[in-house]
């Protein structure tokens, strides 16, 4: 395979992932009438993988310093198949599940102006952590591609040029998915 198409394939996949996720946030798609009894436990699902995959990040990061690359390529195998995981069930969830709303109290859709008091400045700071962590999941992805791409095929020199970059943001994700779930969780009405 030339970098060429690799480049056009990590493009590709990076453009594919992000026009569904932003289709799937405009709510333009038919969802179901009811949202399956399973949908419940996507969110859960999805703030455990990100936190396993915060973890395998930091040890991935340890074993390389160990000059491990062996352990350490496992477990950015690992990291990668459930980053993977993630996403299919991010995507379900947001296919399946109508928008919960940061301070909906009540789960009518809409944030009153009584609830948007009762959530004060935490709701600023939900934001605060959401958007970067929306922008910097949609940069990040075309990095791991690339950083993984590279590290596999033993371009260690050109896959630490990637990783300088892609370890920082992927571990920035990981860990405010964590935290959006937490902060987000109390509102999910379904």
């Amino acid at each position: 395979m030339t970098d060429r198409f690799i480049f056009r394939f990590v493009a590709a996949v990076s453009v594919f992932v992000f026009l569904v996720v932003f289709i799937l946030s405009l709510k333009i798609l038919p969802r179901p009438a009811v949202v399956p009894s399973f949908a419940i436990f996507l969110p859960k699902l999805n703030a455990i993988l990100n936190g396993t995959c915060t973890v395998l990040l930091l040890l991935s990061l340890y074993f390389i310093k160990q000059k491990k690359v062996t352990i350490h390529k496992r477990i950015n195998i690992i990291a990668f198949i459930l980053s993977s995981l993630f996403l299919v069930s991010y995507i379900l969830f947001h296919y399946l599940t109508p928008e919960t709303r940061y301070g909906d109290i009540n789960g009518d859709g809409a944030v009153s102006a009584t609830e948007l008091a009762a959530a004060g400045g935490m709701r600023t700071l939900y934001f605060c952590i959401l958007i970067p962590h929306i922008v910097l999941a949609a940069v990040v992805l075309p990095l791991i591609l690339l950083s993984f791409y590279r590290g596999l095929q033993m371009q260690v020199e050109k896959h630490k040029k990637i990783v300088r970059w892609a370890f920082p943001i992927w571990l920035y994700v990981t860990v405010t998915g964590v935290i959006v779930y937490l902060m987000i969780s109390p509102y999910y009405h379904f």
